[in-house]
């Protein structure tokens, strides 16, 4: 990387932060998908983001020695099949993506392995895209009573991935949707505590938090354009 490409990043990442920061319960994710060791110790260490999102296990698996170098709190955000649950137990602090119960009882299984208690989100697919993975947010409650069996998940709440909106202003209603059945499962499933709330990308996440978003999950508005496609996981 070159001193443009750190200043890049960096004016970026305090861009986003400044943003972030006016809501009090809110935090950055850096997503470092598809981006080299070196970007993500920037982030991290350079420009003081230390909640990181991946997206595959495999570049997780490829990345982790720098994120645990660099004492990064990691979430898995991508789709996760069952039989790559044992590569992340022991490396990942959230799992972000779970939505079946087979997936939910493997990582149950692995986690009760190593005697860890894995927190996780349950991924809403809250424009009900055939393409995309997630449960239908009429079944968020029932979901989510169905997965309190397992000793070894903690549910603490949801997350989404917004449809691809022409207009800004077209994120809205996805987002009040999402809060609001969040929000209502939690209340109906009896949990004291309100939901923890991932939604928002680099295209839309100041709408996310003016919505209500915890976390929001921003790569390219970071760090730019990806570098590759079409990894496989």
């Amino acid at each position: 990387m070159t001193e443009n490409d750190f200043e890049f990043i960096k004016q970026n990442a305090a861009r986003v932060k400044a943003c972030v920061e006016q809501y009090e319960n809110a935090r950055l994710m850096a997503v470092v998908k598809t981006r080299t060791d070196e970007e993500i110790e920037f982030a991290v260490k350079g420009c003081g983001i230390p909640l990181v999102g991946e997206n595959r296990v495999q570049e997780l698996l490829s990345h982790y020695e720098t994120l645990r170098q660099c004492g990064a709190e990691i979430h898995l955000i991508g789709t996760l099949q069952k039989n790559k649950v044992k590569y992340i137990c022991d490396k990942v602090d959230m799992i972000e993506s779970v939505d079946s119960e087979a997936l939910a009882a493997e990582i149950d299984k692995r986690s009760a392995a190593i005697g860890k208690v894995m927190d996780v989100l349950i991924e809403i697919n809250i424009g009900r895209e055939a393409q995309k993975g997630g449960i239908l947010p009429g079944d968020a409650c029932d979901f989510l009573k169905s997965i309190e069996k397992y000793k070894y998940i903690n549910a603490l709440g949801f997350m989404t991935v917004a449809p691809k909106c022409t207009a800004q202003d077209e994120y809205v209603k996805y987002f009040r949707e999402f809060v609001q059945v969040s929000r209502d499962a939690f209340t109906r499933a009896g949990k004291k505590s309100a939901p923890l709330l991932s939604m928002g990308m680099s295209d839309n996440y100041p709408i996310a938090l003016e919505c209500g978003s915890n976390i929001v999950r921003v790569g390219s508005g970071i760090f730019g354009p990806r570098r590759y496609q079409n990894i496989p996981q």
